[in-house]
């Protein structure tokens, strides 16, 4: 077998240490990052460090397209259960280590390294779960799980600190963690991937604002400037105040007449005048 190894790359400190655990195994190092439209958009941040430690770098971004919306399939009817949100820790996991192994099989890449701890996540990387994975996935001798060979596991974070600093790499900082394991976006997320209302235009608007739902209408409100920012970039129909006030996005041109009662209810003045966009 040759002695390329394909590490999955969230860009937290753990891939990172990976990375150069295989390295100091001699092994030349393939990254693949997959990019997924719930988490935290850390691909800068990847790139940078692929480039300081001299890796080839690969992208899957599940955040468009025909990729966001197999991604979404898999989020309506996980296999192995959800969280304490709607979050199905382990089959997205499983989701990831597939295309990890359908991409070493077509580059010839003998090993897949995953930078999992024992006990770090409640989920994902308890004993059960990894042995979930690890036969789901089929890949056998070729997924290995350097940390935990290596003794890693629990959440304490001091020993990957220390080894960062032996190995002089920069610690990232705290990453902002998937929105599906959010408790209070929970009923949001069922209610939108139910009436198939989420896509890579409606993404950045999930965690913003004050949101109405029927059946397939949906309404965003703005809560300050700044989400009111946002609602104003997005492709689709918007409702703006002509005086200081929560800005509207509609998904149906129906809803005009609705966005005005909310954004009437929701502001501090009196209301009479609106732009259409």
């Amino acid at each position: 077998m040759n002695k390329k190894c394909l590490v999955m790359f969230s860009g937290g400190l753990d891939s990172r240490l990976v990375v150069k655990i295989m390295q100091k195994r001699d092994y030349e190092i393939v990254v693949l990052h997959i990019k997924l439209p719930f988490c935290k958009d850390v691909e800068k941040e990847v790139k940078a460090f692929c480039k300081k430690q001299k890796v080839k770098l690969n992208i899957f971004d599940y955040t468009k397209g025909k990729l966001l919306q197999e991604y979404l399939k898999l989020i309506k009817k996980p296999k192995f259960g959800r969280g304490a949100g709607i979050n199905p820790c382990i089959d997205c996991r499983l989701f990831m280590l597939k295309k990890a192994g359908e991409y070493a099989k077509e580059k010839n890449i003998s090993f897949i390294a995953s930078g999992e701890v024992l006990g770090q996540r409640p989920m994902s990387q308890h004993k059960k779960a990894l042995e979930v994975t690890h036969e789901e996935s089929k890949l056998g001798d070729k997924l290995i799980r350097p940390l935990i060979e290596e003794g890693f596991q629990g959440r304490s974070r001091k020993k990957q600190i220390a080894l960062a600093k032996k190995f002089n790499i920069e610690i990232p900082g705290v990453g902002g963690g998937c929105l599906l394991c959010e408790k209070e976006l929970a009923k949001r997320f069922t209610l939108l991937l139910k009436s198939n209302l989420i896509d890579e235009n409606t993404l950045s608007l999930i965690n913003l604002g004050r949101h109405f739902i029927k059946s397939k209408d949906w309404i965003v409100l703005g809560r300050n400037v700044k989400e009111n920012t946002v609602i104003e970039g997005i492709k689709g129909t918007k409702v703006f105040p002509k005086q200081p006030g929560p800005s509207a996005w509609i998904n149906k041109k129906k809803l005009i007449k609705e966005a005005k009662e909310l954004i009437k209810r929701y502001s501090k003045h009196d209301i009479k005048e609106f732009e259409i966009k």
